[in-house]
């Protein structure tokens, strides 16, 4: 298949979760074969921190402005067997009713903030990526979250089909690594700052750090205010590159999981650090959330704890064999369920099944069954 995609980014990872879930989906569709032409707007904090700038598994087209690119866009699609729109992609309107005014034979809208969509459908009546009208006009529409959710917007919003399209990683790059000094520590946490998840990440991270001041951690992400007062023995990385985050994940006896809040109230919404972290052997402490244990067992794939005391015990009363157990049911659990490869797969089974109900146009035979 020729599969157009129009993301948020897929070379820049810097201060978005998109750039990976589109590296890992689009290198598993590759792999299969599939031809992948990834439009992305050029935007100036992704320039400045582009950690893959030209991915090997798709041809990037970056662009200035939409109008300058339309008529290119018209004949990419002209004979494009998918199309896909990301949420907050920053032309998204433009691009879907392009998307929708052609004979594209699948068409598609790739939700990766689902929570975050919906209630902006329901408050403002629309988003600046997505109106409630164009919604019906999508042959399938790929959400990041699973669960009741799905039905909401199927029922609420006209939704022609919605399934679960969760994030995935590449177990090439995803696999246990020796213990890298520059990242050995006893508790890691990844991730973009966000208001709403910073209380957990100072119970379960900081809170803990100061009372073990003998033990190391680690936070590496990006837009953290510098009033955050850090314990002393809590090491800032203000970004990492994906290259090391495997490294990282294999260093840390213990890696942390905190969840945006409205991914928590919707549940189902499994970021990409459990998979990646997982993939790499780490024993995972994660909030809880609805649908968390269709992803995890907890206490034999997964730790939730409720509070520092519990994140302080993991700690100091787990042996590092208990530990292994953990992180080693759960990297199991990953290779058989969320690889790129079986997301890829997902995506052609999902693009099959629309293309039988659609109207498809002559050069739809090029869909490819998901057994190939």
């Amino acid at each position: 298949m020729k599969i157009v995609i129009f993301g948020l980014s897929i070379t820049s990872s810097w201060g978005n979760g998109h750039a990976t879930t589109f590296r890992a989906l689009s290198k598993g569709l590759h792999a299969r074969g599939h031809r992948i032409v990834f439009y992305e707007r050029d935007l100036e904090w992704y320039a400045s921190n582009r950690d893959l700038p030209e991915p090997p598994f798709c041809c990037v087209r970056l662009f200035d402005s939409w109008k300058a690119i339309r008529s290119e866009v018209r004949r990419e699609l002209a004979d494009a067997d998918v199309a896909v729109v990301g949420s907050y992609f920053p032309d998204g309107l433009a691009a879907i009713d392009e998307l929708l005014d052609t004979k594209v034979p699948v068409k598609a809208f790739y939700d990766i903030d689902t929570p975050i969509t919906v209630a902006q459908l329901c408050e403002k009546q629309g988003s600046e990526y997505l109106r409630p009208d164009q919604i019906p006009g999508f042959d399938v529409y790929l959400s990041f979250t699973g669960g009741p959710m799905l039905q909401e917007l199927e029922t609420r919003f006209g939704a022609r089909k919605a399934v679960p399209l969760y994030c995935s990683f590449d177990p090439r790059e995803y696999r246990r690594f020796a213990v890298n000094k520059r990242f050995a520590c006893d508790l890691s946490y990844m991730g973009t700052y966000a208001p709403d998840r910073q209380p957990k990440l100072e119970t379960y991270l900081c809170d803990v750090a100061r009372r073990l001041p003998e033990r190391k951690f680690i936070v590496a992400g990006s837009q953290y205010p510098k009033t955050i007062r850090w314990p002393a023995n809590v090491r800032r990385i203000t970004h990492l590159n994906p290259r090391w985050h495997a490294r990282l994940y294999s260093s840390s006896r213990l890696t942390l999981n905190v969840t945006r809040r409205d991914m928590v109230r919707a549940g189902y919404s499994p970021s990409v650090r459990l998979f990646e972290a997982a993939a790499c052997g780490s024993t995972l402490a994660s909030d809880e959330w609805p649908g968390l244990e269709t992803f995890f067992l907890p206490g034999r794939e997964i730790l939730l704890p409720t509070s520092a005391d519990d994140v302080a015990r993991y700690l100091t009363d787990m042996d590092d064999a208990e530990m292994r157990k953990i992180g080693k049911n759960a990297q199991e659990r990953v290779l058989a369920e969320h690889t790129s490869d079986t997301r890829a797969r997902q995506f052609e089974e999902y693009v099959n099944r629309a293309g039988e109900t659609g109207e498809l146009n002559s050069h739809s035979s090029m869909l490819s069954p998901i057994s190939a």
